[in-house]
């Protein structure tokens, strides 16, 4: 094996597993908040978190590695800022935020829901079958969250403050 290409090799796993660990440390400080898929932003934080250790462990000089490790830090500062606001605030929750939507209630699809958020039908017969649902009539609602994932809620009754904060109409 050529010099050259042993050197890349070895700068490539140090800086990688160097940039693993500012990652880890990071999230020691943040919290385990910081990948979880929350809202939107928290998603977008941990593909660009992803992208910038990629990038790290490709830099070809120590300040690109340093700017990865800075950009990694602001972005998980930068979410530590928003969930402050969303605790605090309302008005910056629904600033930085998706809200939920109901796309179906006591066994009926609300069509208009699925038009607005762009939803399939087929995706949401996915989801129920995903969630065991056996029979329309079982299901109590589905909700689009904020995250993008469906949340199924199925049975024989379903309490209203599940509900607390979800888009009825769209």
């Amino acid at each position: 094996m050529p010099d050259d290409l042993l050197l890349s090799v070895i700068r490539g796993a140090t800086l990688s597993a160097l940039g693993l660990f500012w990652v880890i440390a990071m999230v020691r400080w943040v919290g385990l908040r910081s990948f979880s898929k929350m809202t939107s932003f928290d998603f977008v934080v941990t593909v660009a978190i992803g992208s910038l250790l990629a990038g790290a462990g490709q830099a070809a000089s120590t300040s690109g590695f340093l700017q990865a490790s800075v950009a990694i830090s602001g972005l998980m500062g930068a979410q530590v800022v928003f969930q402050k606001i969303r605790q605090s605030a309302s008005a910056g929750s629904e600033a930085i935020e998706n809200e939920p939507v109901l796309l179906m209630r006591d066994g009926q699809i609300d069509e208009d829901a699925l038009t607005a958020t762009r939803v399939t039908r087929g995706d949401l017969l996915a989801k129920l079958r995903e969630a065991n649902v056996l029979r329309f009539d079982d299901v109590r609602a589905v909700v689009l969250e904020t995250t993008g994932d469906i949340s199924v809620l199925h049975g024989k009754a379903l309490s209203d403050d599940l509900l607390d904060g979800v888009k009825h109409a769209v």
